[in-house]
């Protein structure tokens, strides 16, 4: 294998989706009172919620050092010539910049910034993927990539902002005045960073059709090859399953992949969040 594409676990793409294109994921780090936990290995995200609704304070994540990454880069070379990593975006962690400095030490390791998270990287991963069965080098994948991570759009909707106030993004005030009057934010990636897009208003259900509707009718800049639907968990099948009938009223994806969101986004957003990613063309 000449080009090997890699990332962080905060990918969340699905067990299958990882075997299919032969990705290796590094998990980063959750805190839960002061111990350590390595995402999708040690803990999984009802963990967390489990120890949250036990009295537990929110848990934190922690970025990949130096040492982390080299280690993991080397033995991920031994079996290509060159390795192309994904990572969280910069304006969020510590991990991309973290695994620079080992990639200078490693050589022939392209690091790339998704500015992104979740499956809007996992979305990005793929190209590459395909990218690397076409021949593309290891530089050549990375600039391609850097010029695509603009068009991934990435959003998500909360069904509840407790997991957001107890991670200190959210003030009590803001989330007091959400629960009560049933709101549900929309969380979107702008250049690189989370923020408030809109607030949804009534049951989730019903706030995911309106979402996936405004989302995706009329557009027409939506690059129909690929669509993930990614959720933390929380949802019975008749729910997941009407978001997937609602996406399929306005385009036809080449394909619809559903993945759970890991714990690094679970642990900030907590259970019942879903999104819907995908890139422009």
């Amino acid at each position: 294998m000449k080009v090997k594409i890699t990332s962080d676990s905060v990918c969340d793409l699905s067990p299958e989706q990882k075997e299919k294109y032969g990705i290796a994921t590094l998990p980063l780090y959750v805190m839960l009172d002061g111990k350590e936990h390595r995402d999708g290995v040690d803990i999984v995200p009802e963990d967390i919620y489990a120890h949250v609704a036990g009295g537990g304070s929110i848990g934190s994540t922690a970025a990949l050092s130096v040492a982390d990454y080299i280690e993991f880069f080397e033995e991920q070379m031994k079996d290509c010539e060159e390795l192309v990593h994904f990572h969280i975006s910069s304006s969020m962690s510590s991990c991309y910049q973290n695994a620079c400095i080992a990639a200078e030490d490693v050589g022939n390791v392209y690091s790339i910034d998704s500015a992104n998270l979740s499956t809007g990287i996992g979305l990005l991963i793929i190209d590459a993927c395909e990218m690397a069965e076409k021949g593309m080098s290891g530089a050549e994948i990375r600039d391609a990539i850097n010029a695509r991570c603009e068009k991934v759009e990435a959003s998500f909707v909360v069904d509840s902002v407790d997991f957001l106030h107890k991670g200190g993004r959210c003030s009590a005030v803001a989330a007091l005045g959400a629960n009560l009057l049933g709101l549900k934010p929309c969380i979107e990636v702008r250049d690189g960073a989370m923020g408030v897009a809109k607030k949804y208003r009534g049951k989730i259900g019903k706030c995911l059709v309106q979402y996936v509707r405004e989302r995706l009718e009329g557009r027409e800049d939506i690059d129909t090859s690929k669509i993930f639907i990614t959720n933390s968990g929380g949802f019975t099948d008749e729910e997941l399953q009407a978001v997937e009938d609602e996406v399929k009223k306005y385009h036809d994806f080449g394909e619809i992949l559903c993945s759970r969101a890991g714990c690094t986004v679970s642990n900030h957003c907590g259970p019942k969040t879903l999104g819907i990613l995908f890139e422009k063309k």
